[in-house]
């Protein structure tokens, strides 16, 4: 069996496409049910995001299962494959395995580092499992690929540091107050950029959001979305001495926060400091706000600064983390080729239980007279001893399988044991995993 991942991203696929393949919460149970009734694939984990849609799956033939989930990305998505094919990938293998650990620590994603990722990759892995058609070899590849993400993350510095203005603001905010906790923020204009700061400085801690907006209308309406209150424009000034945060981004052709304003809020605010995000071009706020007292002013250049820097620290960092990726994808391939020789060890495992029986049975039927209590120690010692001898050589050809150096080791076991003529299958499932050590003899007392 081998492990495919088929998808597009921001990479390949422009947004228009990216959001026409994308499935909702509501549309994942439908896909999955199908993707379950693929006969070309074992296993499957679908990962949508606003940035890429990918299928991972277990197979035999990689080719007729790429077609087969083509087949109904098309059929669930109403688009031709003519219209998908171009933005598609395709890997296989190993390069499969590494594609899905660097997803899921953030090394392929838009932002270099973001950590949103790993638990959008942990809930696919867990609604595919809840659907019924995750098995062994996904079960063991999505654990492997979440431990990889998360030793990337928290072993190297690849998301640390604000990497979009917004998050810049913040870091900047909490480095000057210490703590959000209970600060006044107050946004001057209602863009996205300025939305998503104050959503931002919302989950650090701040208690109280004020919006002003010429337009009242768009200040009320965003003031709905942040639990806010508007504010008209003309009226910033009477409020800047309760404030501790400002963003500002209107696109006004002057200043709407003037120094004189400023320097008066201050007087009111006893040493109280403030930190003003200047957003906008032209520039909102006078910058000779920033020569004031207690004043921290930053210009949208000042944040993309901090961005860049940030930036490039992570790109230093990746070097380390793919490092860490390699480490658990090789751990991961080992595991795989262990699954080569598990029939073997099986077939060996039940032949030697077999015998054990068989043994055990004429042996206490010569006994007549023992005590149940005696049967048992008797059955213990024959199943201790039958464990210890086939542990050593069972993890010996285990560990050789995971070098890729097990199969004359394997075909000498099955003939050395007449395990059978036909070589063992390495498809991963249900007749191949590896078989327990023999039974307890509580299991199987009286039984011989």
């Amino acid at each position: 069996m081998q492990i495919i991942a088929l998808g597009l991203s921001h990479r390949t696929a422009p947004v228009e496409l990216r959001e026409h393949l994308a499935f909702g919460p509501q549309e994942l149970p439908l896909a999955l049910a199908r993707l379950k009734r693929l006969p070309e694939v074992a296993e499957a984990v679908l990962v949508s995001t606003c940035n890429r849609t990918e299928l991972y799956a277990v197979c035999a033939d990689p080719r007729a299962a790429a077609k087969a989930l083509l087949a109904v990305l098309v059929e669930l998505k109403g688009i031709s494959a003519d219209a998908i094919r171009p933005a598609l990938y395709q890997h296989e293998g190993a390069a499969a395995t590494v594609h899905l650990f660097r997803v899921a620590a953030g090394l392929d994603s838009m932002i270099l580092g973001e950590t949103q990722i790993l638990g959008q990759v942990r809930d696919a892995y867990h609604q595919a499992n809840q659907a019924g058609i995750v098995g062994k070899v996904m079960h063991h590849l999505m654990h492997q690929a979440l431990s990889a993400a998360k030793r990337a993350q928290t072993e190297t510095g690849i998301s640390a540091g604000a990497a979009s203005v917004s998050y810049a603001a913040v870091d900047l905010a909490k480095k000057l107050f210490q703590t959000l906790q209970g600060r006044t923020v107050m946004a001057i204009g209602a863009g996205e950029t300025a939305k998503l700061t104050v959503k931002h400085l919302q989950s650090a801690g701040a208690a109280r959001i004020l919006v002003a907006n010429r337009t009242l209308e768009r200040a009320q309406r965003l003031a709905d979305q942040v639990g806010g209150v508007p504010v008209p424009l003309e009226e910033v000034p009477r409020h800047l001495p309760q404030v501790d945060v400002i963003i500002s981004s209107t696109g006004a052709p002057g200043y709407v926060v003037h120094r004189r304003d400023l320097e008066e809020a201050m007087r009111h605010r006893r040493g109280r400091p403030v930190f003003l995000f200047d957003i906008a071009v032209p520039r909102d706020i006078d910058p000779d706000c920033n020569r004031l007292d207690g004043v921290f002013l930053y210009d949208i250049d000042d944040l993309q600064q901090v961005v860049a820097q940030n930036l490039l620290e992570r790109t230093r960092e990746a070097k380390r983390a793919e490092g860490i990726i390699g480490e658990e994808m090789n751990r991961f391939q080992g595991w795989l080729r262990s699954l080569k020789v598990v029939p073997t060890i099986r077939l060996l495992r039940d032949k030697v239980e077999a015998v054990r029986r068989e043994e055990l049975a004429r042996a206490l039927n010569r006994l007549p007279d023992l005590s149940e209590r005696e049967r048992q120690v008797i059955e213990a010692m024959t199943v201790t001893l039958v464990n210890k001898i086939l542990n050593e050589p069972t993890q010996r050809l285990k560990g050789m399988a995971e070098q890729g150096e097990a199969g004359p080791a394997a075909e000498a076991v099955q003939k050395l044991f007449a395990l059978g003529d036909e070589p063992p299958s390495d498809a991963p499932g249900r007749d191949d995993e590896e078989a327990p050590p023999v039974p307890s003899p509580r299991a199987v007392t009286g039984q011989g």
